[in-house]
């Protein structure tokens, strides 16, 4: 297993091992089980990742995907050319949108959309005229301001960040940051809160997170603040420090990833020969 900074840390890991069926296993999609890339309609699910979690779903109490993607894109991108796809884990439970919209058992359910997403919706395309390459990404309920594609991305997002907050604070939403991105979206939300509902529904006995970007930062509090044993784990990149800081354990991307969540497979076994 990689390095395990924390003693917490070492002790939701153990916790899992021992205990598997009383673990919920909690992931980021982009950046975690996916990579990141300039084109977000494009960011495919690693083509390991699938397989780890359907072996994963078969000893742990619940898988759950718990991302600010809608569950319907989740699972669009979580097609393999050669394997299983992220639909056939069996359990599986999406919680998109940052948790607003819940995909289980082939269905969907989620409140209707924020009463100021279409007056912003039709005023964006304005406030973003002369910004080259900035593109929106409109998820429904949310929309997504991506800077990946300007010439310079980051002075981009940070020119944009504030006419974005003015605007997201006069439909009633709020700005979430993340990768090369602003998102645009309804208040009173996040991947914490969503973790924390589905931990105490499932009545786990030990949870871990896997993460990449600042949206996780709140499932990370969470782990850390509930009283079961967790274990936080980054998909590390250069360009999110924040999250790694926090972590228990920084692995090396998707591909990390999925190395971490076959290593926990592989320990589970032994453990239980």
């Amino acid at each position: 297993m990689p390095d395990v900074r924390t003693e917490s840390g070492r002790a939701g890991l153990e916790a899992m091992v021992n205990d598997p069926g009383g673990a919920v296993i909690g992931l980021d999609f982009d950046g975690t089980l996916s990579p990141i890339v300039a084109d977000p309609s494009a960011a495919w699910i690693h083509p390991a990742a699938p397989a780890a979690l359907i072996r994963l779903a078969e000893v742990v109490r619940r898988i759950a995907v718990v991302t600010g993607r809608p569950p319907g894109t989740a699972l669009a991108l979580g097609d393999t050319p050669d394997g299983p796809d992220l639909v056939e884990v069996p359990g599986l439970v999406i919680l998109g949108q940052y948790g607003i919209e819940r995909w289980e058992g082939g269905e969907i359910t989620s409140p209707p959309p924020p009463a100021g997403l279409t007056t912003i919706r039709a005023e964006l395309p304005g406030l973003l005229a002369g910004h080259e390459g900035v593109t929106i990404e409109d998820k429904g309920r949310a929309l997504a301001v991506h800077t990946r594609g300007c010439p310079d991305p980051d002075a981009a997002l940070e020119a944009l960040r504030g006419p974005l907050a003015e605007l997201a604070a006069a439909g009633g939403l709020v700005v979430e940051p993340g990768r090369k991105v602003l998102e645009l979206r309804g208040p009173g939300v996040d991947k914490g809160k969503a973790l924390k509902e589905l931990l105490i529904a499932e009545r786990a006995r030990s949870v871990m997170f896997v993460g990449d970007d600042l949206g996780d930062l709140a499932a990370f509090e969470a782990v850390a603040s509930v009283n079961i044993p967790g274990v936080r784990v980054c998909s590390g990149s250069a360009e999110v420090t924040a999250l790694a800081e926090q972590a228990d354990v920084v692995v090396d991307g998707p591909d990390g990833v999925v190395a971490f969540l076959e290593q926990l497979l592989k320990s589970i076994a032994s453990r239980e020969q």
